[in-house]
């Protein structure tokens, strides 16, 4: 039993994949793969927009901080010119802080500017894939479907297809019964002028009167066959042949004598 499940789970898968092998259709296939890169070209653009809107707004913040450190060394310079060191101190600490952070945002810019000329790298790369996949697709496209028409023209050409198998089986059928028809025709036009029977609507609609009629006419041909040939025997044979009745009445005299 294992075997035998096994060998129908491979027939059954066999059949499974031929039907889903004419299925397809190279041509929406390959549209569906183009398609699809054409998607993923455009996530890569999209994220390449997200890293430049990031980077610039990362530049403003930057901006600012340049401003916020230049006024804040204004500042301390006032403040120390006044006799306010404790002010200029303040500043100082917090135009330091600024520039730290100006330079970590900095740092920031850089690494988005490298994913920026990454993703435009790569962008440019599948732009060129997908332009040669493109036309790639629509030659093969263009080769199957000649090959396509190829096969069905040839098909129809020789007869090979599903629809001329039928059409030449139709004819087929319709030729055997034309001649049978012919044939009945012929058989009842013969019975007909041998005399066999008076109303060709004596046959009925069934064939075991023709085929009686039939019967009836060969029984009759063979016996006009048996009766020429007995004719040419006798008249072969001259006046040796007896008389019908002399046999028998020169039996009876002999019996007598």
């Amino acid at each position: 039993m294992p075997g035998l499940a096994g060998r129908m789970s491979t027939v059954i898968k066999a059949k499974v994949s031929k039907l889903l092998d004419r299925a397809e259709d190279p041509g929406e296939t390959l549209d569906y793969g183009y398609q699809k890169q054409v998607e993923l070209l455009q996530n890569v653009k999209k994220g390449i927009a997200d890293v430049v809107t990031s980077k610039k707004r990362l530049q403003m913040q930057s901006e600012k901080l340049e401003q916020s450190i230049v006024k804040l060394d204004t500042q301390a310079r006032q403040a120390l010119a006044q006799g306010r060191e404790d002010l200029a101190r303040t500043a100082l600490e917090r135009k330091n802080l600024a520039q730290t952070e100006l330079q970590s945002l900095d740092q920031q810019v850089k690494e988005l500017e490298g994913q920026q000329d990454q993703l435009t790298e790569n962008e440019q790369k599948m732009k060129q894939k997908i332009e040669t996949f493109r036309t790639k697709k629509e030659v093969i496209k263009a080769q199957y479907s000649a090959a396509e028409a190829q096969v069905r023209i040839s098909e129809a050409a020789n007869g090979v297809g599903e629809e001329m198998a039928d059409l030449g089986l139709a004819i087929q059928r319709a030729e055997e019964k034309t001649e049978n028809m012919k044939a009945r025709a012929s058989a009842v036009d013969e019975l007909e002028k041998a005399g066999t029977f008076e109303d060709l609507s004596a046959l009925g609609s069934g064939p075991d009167d023709l085929d009686r009629q039939l019967a009836q006419l060969s029984a009759g041909t063979e016996v006009d066959q048996e009766l020429e040939k007995m004719k040419a025997e006798v008249g072969s044979g001259g006046g040796d042949a007896p008389a019908l009745g002399q046999g028998n009445g020169g039996g009876q005299q002999g019996a007598s004598q």
